[in-house]
């Protein structure tokens, strides 16, 4: 999950990430954990909104 995430902070549109409800609002695949985050460019922060694992 780790290795995943980290490609997600680099690029959080160009990682695998799908958009949801809006284009800031992403979800992914980080092996067995789906994360779904914000992205907030202006600031540089993805907010995790949830992590659904197995």
């Amino acid at each position: 999950m780790d290795i995943g995430m980290a490609r997600v902070a680099k690029d959080p549109y160009g990682c695998g990430s799908s958009q949801t409800y809006h284009k800031d609002r992403r979800i992914v695949t980080c092996g067995s954990v789906i994360a779904e985050y914000i992205v907030s460019a202006g600031v540089l922060t993805i907010t995790v909104v949830r992590v659904h694992g197995l």
